[in-house]
């Protein structure tokens, strides 16, 4: 069944509806897409560059360090064993790659899922637009308070993630001084973000951008 949710302006004044076709919206399947969407995002976010050199990689140790013979020691081969000071790691982490792959219609019904669970938790606000004739972070801060996206929370405001359809200057330099709001295209949003934020507002060609890729 299709939904209906509220467009509103920078003053939280209703001026509008926008319907999300039934064809986007997903309440049923895909609980362990989602799943695998977060962990494959956050594993490609993993640097994998973690490198120790192994008894091979160390300089020196060429010489064999005592005769193998008549010291009453055990005998070795190089300082550079593991087991001596200085020496190589034995299994240490390499460089290696972690990003898991996902296809594409995994990640297309983990995003329906997460999008319809947001719909019923009421944390999507669409705004006709978001644009700032100053770069201000008070005006920003003004627009969220009067669109009521930071929450009853004081202490602990919400977080919420503003996604846009074309980077505006002045908007980017409102936003980016307030800690709990971030601003991201559209393009860019995946099943993590939409689930990371405790409010997501969109700009309405935001929006129509989205459900494209849903439907």
């Amino acid at each position: 069944m299709s939904r209906t949710i509220d467009i509103i302006n920078m003053q939280g004044v209703k001026v509008g509806d926008y319907t999300i076709d039934d064809s986007c919206l997903e309440s049923v399947k895909g609980e362990q897409a989602v799943h695998d969407a977060v962990v494959a995002f956050r594993a490609a976010m993993r640097a994998g560059t973690a490198d120790v050199k192994t008894r091979g990689e160390v300089s020196g140790g060429g010489k064999k360090p005592f005769k193998q013979k008549g010291g009453g020691r055990a005998r070795a081969g190089s300082t550079r064993n593991p087991v001596w000071r200085h020496g190589g790691h034995s299994f240490g982490p390499k460089p290696r790659d972690y990003s898991v792959k996902l296809n594409a219609k995994v990640r297309k019904l983990a995003l329906k899922r997460s999008f319809t669970e947001r719909l019923d938790e009421s944390a999507v606000a669409v705004v006709d637009k978001f644009e700032f004739a100053e770069p201000k972070t008070k005006n920003a801060v003004a627009a969220l308070k009067s669109m009521k996206l930071f929450g009853d929370n004081k202490k602990k405001p919400a977080k919420i993630l503003i996604l846009i359809d074309d980077y505006d200057v002045n908007s980017i330099l409102a936003v980016s001084n307030i800690a709990n709001a971030g601003m991201l295209h559209v393009s860019s949003v995946n099943t993590f973000h939409v689930l990371d934020a405790d409010k997501i507002l969109f700009t309405k060609e935001a929006l129509d951008s989205f459900v494209k890729r849903l439907a």
